[in-house]
């Protein structure tokens, strides 16, 4: 017996965006952070991936727009997916290659900020990002599931 297709009409398939983050990282250890005009978070700077931009190129193209900074970017460190909104979120770490701070239509604050005071500044849904991509050793990508605010299933952040 054929089953009705509406369960699986294109308009039911789920639709996700998929978004690119850099946690750009100083010689001395400070990272970069927006305050994003929208809601007055602190984040690190990105944006949504625009269709035909690979993501090493989006993640270059959304710091330079929000603060000002070129970047070299260096690795994945983690996969994020908010369920709340369905955004898949790609982090990057970077390096500061040039360009001077400043403000844009998207950031109402940019700072270098002391890794201790990531998880004063931010959420846990974007500290954790920050965090993760600070690590030293070479493990795989962070690949961690929250609600836009909380992270799910008892995921740690981590810590350091």
């Amino acid at each position: 017996m054929l089953m009705a297709m509406t369960d699986t009409a294109p308009d039911a398939l789920p639709l996700h965006s998929v978004s690119v983050a850099g946690v750009v990282v100083r010689e001395d250890g400070r990272v970069l952070a927006i305050r994003r005009a929208d809601n007055g978070t602190w984040e690190p700077p990105g944006g949504v991936l625009e269709l035909a931009e690979a993501p090493e190129e989006g993640v270059r193209r959304e710091v330079f727009e929000e603060t000002g900074i070129k970047v070299r970017v260096e690795r994945l460190t983690g996969v994020y997916k908010n369920v709340a909104r369905g955004i898949v979120a790609l982090v990057f770490r970077c390096r500061p290659e040039g360009g001077v701070e400043h403000l844009s239509d998207e950031s109402i604050g940019v700072d270098w900020l002391l890794p201790a005071e990531v998880s004063e500044r931010m959420a846990e849904v974007y500290a954790v990002r920050m965090l993760d991509a600070l690590r030293v050793d070479d493990a795989a990508p962070s690949i961690r599931t929250h609600d836009g605010r909380r992270l799910l299933g008892g995921q740690a952040p981590a810590i350091g």
